[in-house]
């Protein structure tokens, strides 16, 4: 793009709206990426509880040693951007240049918002449950819709405090209109995370654009977030003016941001997110001929299978495969398990196979 070296130029450059992080704060610090790329966080599974003997040994039981699943997380986004100043651009055009602000102006409009958006759309792929919604929410479905969420979670004894509902200003617009939504004003007070504007069921409610929680041509009606079950961990974060370096008459601005975002597989029923019916990759299908098991499901980029009972979203067993595809069963009876993914919709649900026997 041209640089416009008008005689009369305006002090302030033109800015877009300036959009805060509305995910600082929500994500879980309870795990550390310092001087990692990945990190493996294991899951304790527990067992079952026995009747008591009251007489002979072990009388609690077997002792069973303690099992547990792996899930490898790695930190994948590495992005930058490098912006020079010419001095004499910015004296013809009075100084409204002023390197500081244009890194103030990259940051508000372009890194913190790809940030967001990125982690909002890990989370709802990777979301405990994926609810393909038969119609779109209205005035009237809204808050029937919000409510099945926060049941299902407590059902699945989600944590009521520190919840997060993410919804796009459109569905908000309805939302704001149904007498069970409690408004800003009882909650100016004490909202702490950026874009809060109230509460619904207890949790905070936080507007974003509504292409924050979209997939290519495709929407998530709303996402909600239990913040112990999410990590955004930001490895790197650098961002500096040079003046004057080699070769450059005026400033260098340059950034590096390394992130990443995750669900806690252990803690994924505390995410929900509620999509269009269009928008959800179908569920795997199996088809079984021993003692391969051939995975199938149209359309998906590709399809992660367990066959330990572990869940193929997070689990460091699964296998991956393309639709089509087949993977040998080990000797005795199993149960696979399997997810699609999709690079334009939204994760499938998880399928569970029926149980098979290699002899």
């Amino acid at each position: 793009m041209a640089v416009n070296l008008a005689e009369k130029y305006a002090k302030e450059l033109a800015q877009a709206f300036k959009q805060k992080s509305v995910v600082d704060g929500v994500a879980s610090k309870a795990y550390d990426f310092e001087g990692v790329k990945e990190l493996n966080v294991y899951t304790v599974v527990s067992q079952k509880l026995n009747n008591y003997k009251r007489n002979g040994t072990n009388r609690y039981g077997d002792p069973q040693e303690a099992q547990d699943t792996v899930q490898k997380m790695t930190m994948e986004r590495d992005r930058s951007f490098s912006i020079t100043v010419d001095k004499g651009n910015n004296l013809e055009q009075m100084g409204a240049k002023e390197a500081s602000k244009i890194l103030s102006i990259e940051m508000s409009e372009q890194a913190v918002p790809e940030m967001d958006k990125y982690a909002l759309g890990k989370w709802a792929d990777f979301a405990g449950n994926v609810v393909a919604a038969a119609a779109e929410p209205t005035k009237t479905t809204i808050v029937q819709m919000l409510s099945d969420g926060m049941v299902h979670m407590s059902n699945k004894k989600v944590p009521t405090e520190g919840r997060y509902i993410f919804i796009g200003w459109s569905y908000f617009g309805m939302l704001r209109l149904s007498t069970e939504f409690i408004g800003v004003e009882a909650l100016a007070k004490e909202a702490l995370v950026k874009g809060a504007v109230g509460t619904f069921m207890g949790a905070q409610v936080i507007c974003v654009p509504d292409d924050y929680l979209m997939k290519g041509a495709n929407k998530a009606y709303f996402l909600i977030v239990y913040g112990n079950a999410v990590l955004q961990p930001k490895k790197v974060q650098d961002y500096f003016v040079k003046h004057n370096p080699a070769g450059i008459n005026g400033a260098l601005i340059e950034g590096r941001f390394i992130y990443d975002a995750f669900v806690i597989g252990a803690k994924c029923d505390g995410v929900y997110a509620s999509v269009a019916k269009s928008a959800a990759q179908a569920a795997p299908t199996f088809a079984f001929t021993s003692p391969n098991l051939t995975v199938t499901a149209s359309g998906a980029s590709k399809i992660r299978v367990t066959t330990d009972g572990s869940d193929p979203r997070f689990s460091d067993t699964a296998t991956e495969t393309t639709s089509g595809g087949s993977i040998k069963l080990p000797t005795g009876k199993t149960k696979a398990k399997a997810v699609a993914f999709s690079d334009t919709l939204f994760t499938s649900a998880v399928a569970e196979d029926a149980e098979r026997t290699v002899s």
